[in-house]
């Protein structure tokens, strides 16, 4: 899977408002295979604003 461009990305925590979940969440739901990170490991985590859409969008149905 190749990198989204810079400008989709955003941090934890704006990842964690975006969908209406705390932080630990969305860490756990990258444990789980649900969303991608991205990122070096060790480094900031980094996540794609339109996948986290999707996922605001499927958790109001």
């Amino acid at each position: 899977m190749s990198r989204p461009p810079r400008h989709r990305l955003v941090p934890t925590n704006v990842a964690a408002l975006a969908v209406g979940v705390t932080e630990a969440t969305i860490r756990k739901w990258v444990s789980r295979g649900k969303i991608t990170r991205y990122g070096a490991p060790g480094r900031r985590s980094e996540f794609d604003i339109e996948e986290l859409t999707e996922i605001a969008l499927q958790r109001q149905l």
